[in-house]
């Protein structure tokens, strides 16, 4: 029998929560079919928490694409069915790959080591510097704050993932939500080994009353420890959260059956540590930048 994995209608990073519930009452050999027919809003983190659950999987699972054809269009832009063709079988047709649009400012991309890190990086500063400049009203210095943000990102939660992972950039209009103006939101996720495993070799791990997933959580993203015992290692979060403080930003980070806040905006009511959650592997990391506020 399949098991089908309902996705919701909006796909963001509380609504993904719902579809790794659902999964957590699914056997891991079980087949699954993932049913997005109904889905008509997918961000970042919505579309590369799709390809980490198909990655999760013991049997390839069936995927069932939205029926609108604006929101097929869209994911095609995004390049997420031209990956989810080798992790899914699609039931049914979707939009040949297409080109690239404007509000995305990186397709769904893989990054499996520094050399995609660094390709990454550079088409953010290739491509959407000028975006990023109308968009956030980030003067040439913030938008390369910015692609050292995401480079630290990408790496970082590669690292704690022991192989590949995906990255997305995407800017949205959000005038009319609580944050009340432009933002941009970058994620990177995995389907890797997750924070927990990554440190179980660390020091932090050994001096520990307890161990698990949220205070692997606190231990990487807050403290900084990183599973190599290189000097300098492990700064990488530091200076992500020091730049979403700086921008008014808000960081959150998954991996396990916890979820970590570690920056939460005054426009965000957000909780900083959640524990207990339904398990997903690896590590998802959501950081959502808004437009600079005028200067009274």
């Amino acid at each position: 029998m399949t098991a089908v994995i309902t996705v919701p209608a909006s796909l963001d990073e509380p609504q993904f929560e719902q579809v790794i519930d659902q999964l957590a009452a699914v056997p891991a050999d079980a087949k699954l079919l993932v049913d997005a027919r109904h889905c008509r809003f997918a961000t970042p983190y919505g579309l590369t928490g799709l390809l980490c659950l198909a990655q999760s999987r013991l049997e390839r699972p069936d995927f069932a694409p939205p029926e609108d054809d604006d929101v097929r269009s869209y994911w095609a832009r995004s390049q997420f069915f031209s990956h989810a063709e080798g992790l899914y079988t699609i039931r049914g047709s979707v939009p040949r790959r297409q080109g690239g649009n404007s509000d995305v400012l990186l397709e769904v991309t893989p990054v499996r080591d520094s050399g995609d890190v660094q390709t990454v990086v550079a088409r953010i500063q290739e491509q959407a510097a000028h975006i990023l400049t109308r968009t956030l009203d980030l003067e040439p210095r913030a938008t390369m704050l910015f692609s050292m943000t995401l480079s630290e990102a990408a790496s970082n939660v590669i690292e704690h993932a022991g192989g590949g992972g995906w990255v997305m950039v995407q800017r949205y209009d959000w005038s009319k939500r609580r944050v009340g103006r432009e933002v941009v939101q970058i994620t990177v996720a995995d389907a890797g080994m997750g924070f927990r495993r990554s440190l179980e070799g660390s020091r932090a791990r050994a001096v520990a009353d307890r161990w698990d997933d949220a205070v692997a959580l606190e231990t990487g993203v807050v403290q900084g420890v990183s599973r190599f015992g290189d000097p300098g290692r492990g700064q990488g979060f530091k200076g992500i959260r020091g730049y979403a403080s700086k921008v008014d930003g808000k960081l959150t980070v998954r991996s396990g059956t916890a979820r970590i806040a570690p920056i939460i905006p005054p426009w965000d009511d957000d909780r900083a540590l959640r524990s207990g959650l339904a398990p997903f592997p690896g590590a998802q990391m959501n950081l959502v930048i808004p437009r600079r506020l005028a200067t009274p």
